[in-house]
């Protein structure tokens, strides 16, 4: 598996009009662990509420994408509330799908209060710009449940293109690419 990485002493602080993309901290468990359980939010993504212990990992996990690997998750704030909104960023998560081999998976995932508003594809902007400048890879890819229209809106609005549909778990997955732009000449 091949590993795009750009070493970070730490995790960097993303900014837009509206929000604050900031690393994960204890602090930021009950938060997660709500948006983790919430029926409505992991429809989409697995189909399954997330318990306790699981989110916990996930914390920890997130801590050691950007040890390892140098990208990672965000937490997505609002900038005016400071307002826990989701999260956004890059991961590797060796899924075992062959399309997402060696190649950073852009990931995002809102509450309902910030559903229908541009968030993600606003935060994800961000990262993408961040990747762009940082990262060595090729290209991104990512997957979404091909009944998760707002998410695929999301994606397009991006630069993902359909790559191919496949099954992650027994369930629809589609697999999504976007090339690394070119550099201006």
């Amino acid at each position: 598996m091949a590993v795009f990485y750009h070493r970070m002493s730490q995790q960097p602080v993303l900014q837009t009009d509206r929000l604050t993309l900031r690393p994960h901290r204890i602090e930021d468990y009950a938060a997660c662990r709500a948006l983790w359980a919430d029926t409505h939010v992991v429809r989409h993504i697995g189909g399954t509420p997330q318990d306790a212990q699981a989110v916990w990992f996930r914390l920890l996990r997130y801590a050691g994408m950007w040890s390892m690997l140098g990208h990672g998750m965000w937490v997505i704030e609002a900038r005016d509330t400071g307002a826990f909104l989701g999260e956004a960023g890059l991961l590797q998560a060796a899924r075992g799908l062959p399309e997402l081999e060696g190649v950073p998976e852009a990931g995002w995932v809102l509450g309902p209060a910030a559903w229908g508003r541009g968030i993600a594809t606003e935060a994800m902007r961000a990262v993408l710009a961040w990747a762009d400048a940082h990262l060595e890879a090729p290209s991104l890819r990512c997957i979404i449940d091909p009944g998760n229209r707002p998410s695929i809106n999301v994606a397009e609005k991006l630069g993902f293109m359909p790559l191919i549909d496949t099954a992650l778990g027994g369930k629809p997955t589609r697999v999504f690419d976007r090339p690394r732009p070119m550099p201006p000449r």
